[in-house]
Order: C-alpha cells, then sequence, then structure tokens
C-alpha cells in the first residue's frame, strides 16, 4: 500500500503521542488502521467523534484499563489511519472488518459525538453486540430548521474545494486551535489544545474530517434508532455548544431501553475535561447492568 508522505505518520509525527507504546497499524477492511489497545478483561471499544483520534481518550482510556481490555481506533482519514469511507454506513463497514480482524468483540462500547453514530449503525447492523452502548454527547438525529438545510452543503462545498484543507492547516496555530474548541463549550488543557493543533495542522486529517461531514447522513439512522437493541445510556454535557443537550431525551424517547444520563458544567469534549467522572459514570453504567 502506497504511503502518503502528507498524511501523519506514526512514526515521525507520533513519536510522543500518547500511549505511544500501546500504537500499532493494522491492515483491514482494505485501509490502514491506527489502532491502541490498552488492559485486561472484558473487550470495551472506545470510538472518537469527527475531527479527533485517539488521544481524545488520553485520561479516560488508563482508568477503564484497570478493568477492561480498552481498543481505540483512529476512524478512517483521521489521525494516523489511512484513508477509508466517510460515509456513516461506509465507517461502519469498514470498522466492522477491523473488530473482525483483530477478533474484539465488544461487551460495552462507548462513542463520543460522530462516534456513537458509528456504533449505533455497528448494533443495527449486527455486527456487534454490546451490553451496553455508551453515548457522550452522541451525534444521532440530522441537523434541524436552517441548520440542516445550510450546514451539510458548505460542509460538502468545502470538502469539494482543494484548497480549503491547506489553508486550513496553514492557519491552526495554538490560538486558533484553542478558540475553536472553547466554540464547543470545552476548556481543555494546553496539552489536549497542542495535540488537537497537530491533528489539525495536517491538511490529510482536515480532508479527512471534512469529508466525514460532507458524507453525513443521519436520516437512515434516526429512522432505524427504535430497532436498536443494546442498553443504551445517553451521557449529555449541560454545557455542549456543538449538540443540544436536550437531544439526547429526543433520541431516548425513539428507544426500548435508554437512560439519559447529565454532566453539568461541561462541554462538548467533556470526557477531556473530566476524564475521571467520565470514567466513573461508565464504570457505574456498567455496574447498573450487572456487568
Amino acid at each position: 500500500m502506497r504511503v502518503d508522505p502528507e498524511r501523519l505518520n506514526l512514526a515521525r509525527d507520533g513519536a510522543d503521542w500518547p500511549h505511544r507504546d500501546a500504537s500499532r497499524l493494522v491492515e483491514a477492511g482494505g485501509m490502514s488502521w491506527h489502532v491502541q489497545r490498552l488492559g485486561a478483561g472484558p473487550p470495551l471499544l472506545l470510538l472518537h467523534g469527527t475531527g479527533a483520534a485517539t488521544h481524545s481518550w488520553r485520561d479516560v482510556a488508563p482508568l477503564l484499563a484497570r478493568r477492561f481490555d480498552v481498543l481505540m481506533p483512529d476512524l478512517p482519514g483521521h489521525g494516523f489511519s489511512g484513508p477509508g469511507p466517510q460515509s456513516l454506513p461506509g465507517m461502519a463497514r469498514a470498522l466492522a472488518a477491523l473488530l473482525k480482524a483483530l477478533d474484539f468483540q465488544p461487551v460495552v462500547a462507548v462513542g463520543h459525538s460522530a462516534g456513537a453514530a458509528i456504533l449505533a449503525r455497528l448494533c443495527l447492523d449486527g455486527a456487534i453486540q454490546p451490553k451496553l452502548l455508551a453515548s457522550l454527547n452522541g451525534a444521532f438525529l440530522p441537523f434541524g430548521g436552517l441548520a440542516g438545510q445550510f450546514f451539510p452543503p458548505m460542509a460538502k462545498l468545502l470538502f469539494l474545494n482543494p484548497v480549503t484543507p491547506r489553508l486550513f492547516a496553514w492557519s491552526a496555530d495554538e490560538a486558533a486551535v484553542a478558540r475553536l474548541l472553547r466554540g464547543t463549550g470545552s476548556a481543555i488543557d494546553r496539552r489536549g489544545v497542542a495535540l488537537y493543533q497537530r491533528l489539525f495542522g495536517n491538511r490529510r486529517h482536515v480532508e479527512g474530517a471534512l469529508g466525514m461531514m460532507a458524507n453525513w447522513d443521519l436520516v437512515a439512522l434516526a429512522r432505524d434508532l427504535p430497532r436498536l437493541a443494546p442498553r443504551t445510556a445517553l451521557i449529555a454535557a449541560s454545557g455542549d455548544k456543538a449538540i443540544a443537550p436536550d437531544a439526547a431525551r429526543k433520541v431516548a424517547a425513539l428507544l426500548a431501553q435508554a437512560q439519559v444520563v447529565a454532566l453539568p458544567g461541561l462541554g462538548h469534549l467533556a470526557h477531556e475535561e473530566a476524564p475521571a467522572l467520565a470514567a466513573g459514570t461508565i464504570l457505574r453504567l456498567v455496574e447498573e447492568g450487572g456487568g
């Protein structure tokens, strides 16, 4: 498989990446994946959202790894993973191929934002059958109103313009990245900002994030959600400026087995702001289910 010199390289760009010693590259589903695996015990899958990478779980994963075998992949086109499908069904199929190659069947699946939607699609398609699906500020529903008419076409226009990722990468200095992250309602530490800066400073990563947004369609997922079988916990941060906290209640109304868990005072990146609280909430939900 040809190596793209412009893509983030694990050896060159990831020497100090969080949990670097747990990293490996895996070929599955026609693409190259960067995955990290920590701990031992029942299998637990962590899936990041659009524009992020495994670093998003850097402080949560070690806490969960005390009890679980934790797997964290970079999504296609993100971080140190190679390019791959950009639609929700396509990403779900690619991830199913990765899990099959690793012989990893999670009993707990945790997704942030768009990562939660991918996990729901995997469950609906029968690729995984976790006892608990935990969503952190999950992006399950299509944008409504004016945002629904404006955002998807705009994302597609930005993605189709080959200059956009390069311009975005050039402008991704520390101050700009910090402002972008604060716009989600979260205040993360300087190390977290620096890691996002490394990602956003790479035009291939930006292309991956824009491509995902441009090809994202949640209409079919919203239609299928009433069939979602696993016990589902919808963890919603009260200060999330990316996804309205009341979206969790709307999703819960569609599901047979769902509960809403509030995280007061935190934003869209709640698990990066308060990793001990996020990990503790997940562990408590596992215990409540008898896990």
